[in-house]
């Protein structure tokens, strides 16, 4: 009987000692696939965030455009913004565009919003702004 037991645990011990590791490849892929998982959704997420930005600036720019034109007001800015957002800007969520900070010689187009997430209750937020002076003409 106590020849058994001895037996049994040599047997246990080379089964240790081999490094028999039964299931650890399961175990390995799933912590694997978390990461690679969490890997590619940042890189999903930092894509949506800077295109975003780019939409934002774009629309600035546009605004800036048209509210610099020679008989033109920080209205007509503010609406070719809004117009060009509602056409590109749907990964601009909520945008709200302003042209606070302009004075009759320069012009000023803000556009704020958020950024669509992959991740529930992560905000991002996105500001872009264009300037530029207006369309003055004078006497030579």
């Amino acid at each position: 009987m106590a020849l058994r037991i001895r037996e049994r645990i040599r047997h246990r011990m080379r089964r240790v000692r081999s490094g028999d590791d039964r299931g650890v490849g399961s175990v390995e892929f799933a912590v694997l696939a978390v990461v690679v998982l969490m890997l590619v959704l940042t890189a999903i997420q930092v894509g949506l965030y800077y295109h975003a930005r780019k939409v934002a600036q774009s629309a600035a720019r546009q605004g800036v455009e048209a509210g610099r034109q020679f008989g033109a007001s920080p209205g007509d800015g503010v609406t070719q913004a809004q117009d060009f957002l509602a056409k590109f800007g749907g990964s601009v969520q909520g945008a709200s565009v302003s042209s606070a900070g302009s004075t009759p010689a320069q012009i000023r187009i803000t556009v704020h919003g958020t950024v669509a997430t992959l991740v529930p209750g992560l905000h991002l937020n996105v500001t872009q702004y264009a300037d530029a002076p207006t369309e003055v003409w004078t006497a030579p």
